[in-house]
C-alpha cells in the first residue's frame, strides 16, 4: 500500500510539474515568440524603406487596414 501511495504522490507531483511548465510558456515565452515571428514577417514584407546605420524605417500593408503602417527593420531583414 505504501508504495501505491508513494507512486500516486510522485504521478501528482509531475502532473503539477507539468502544468506550472505549461503555464510559464504560455504567459511568458509564447507571446515573445509570437512579437518575434510577426515582427520578422512584417519586416519581409516592408517597402519603401529608408537605412541608416544598420536599422530601416519601412513601410508595410497590415492585414486589417488599407493604410500604410511605419515600422523599424534590421537592415538584415529587409528585402531589397
Amino acid at each position: 500500500m505504501k508504495e501505491a501511495s508513494g507512486e500516486l504522490s510522485m504521478t501528482a507531483v509531475a502532473v503539477v510539474a507539468i502544468a506550472a511548465i505549461g503555464v510559464v510558456f504560455t504567459t511568458l515565452v509564447w507571446p515573445a515568440m509570437k512579437r518575434n515571428i510577426e515582427r520578422n514577417a512584417n519586416c519581409t514584407n516592408a517597402y519603401s524603406c529608408q537605412c541608416t546605420d544598420g536599422k530601416c524605417t519601412c513601410l508595410y500593408l497590415a492585414d486589417d487596414s488599407s493604410d500604410p503602417v511605419q515600422i523599424v527593420c534590421p537592415e538584415s531583414k529587409v528585402q531589397d
